[in-house]
């Protein structure tokens, strides 16, 4: 926890509805959380990095730091994945880790809860990930 709030890391995959990500930011923050951005790399073309720094007094993650580097972040109490791509979720799904993003949520070591969701403002009616990916979704067995 952050100042007493609950920390959640928002994690932003490549997709249209990342570009919605300030608004959904604020009504995180009024509802009482400290909120962190981490993107996909694909995801830096759809957010305003700036604009959710100067929201959140972090700074938005797209890639890993440097191990002398001192962490910037609070440690997460929550993550939610928004939006959650196919891709995404997929990897997330097989335990592939090629991303900061997919790191936090594969990380056994983080003892976040975490939760995908396909946007800020979209009901979750997109397409699922593959049959074969539920099972470790499902279980938990990928964070």
């Amino acid at each position: 926890m952050a100042e007493g709030k609950p920390v959640l890391y928002v994690i932003a995959c490549g997709g249209r509805p990342a570009g919605d990500l300030a608004a959904f930011v604020e009504r995180l923050q009024a509802d009482g959380w400290t909120v962190c951005v981490i993107a996909t790399p694909s995801a830096t073309k759809f957010i305003d990095a700036e604009r959710l720094s100067a929201l959140t007094g972090y700074p938005v993650r797209h890639d890993y730091k440097r191990p002398e580097e001192p962490d910037v972040l609070p440690p997460a109490d929550a993550m939610a994945v928004v939006p959650a791509t196919f891709n995404t979720t997929n990897k997330w799904a097989q335990g592939i880790s090629d991303t900061l993003a997919l790191g936090l949520l594969t990380e056994p070591s983080v003892s976040a809860c975490r939760s995908p969701s396909p946007g800020p403002t979209t009901p979750s009616r997109n397409i699922p990930p593959s049959p074969t990916a539920w099972p470790g979704l499902r279980n938990g067995a990928y964070g």
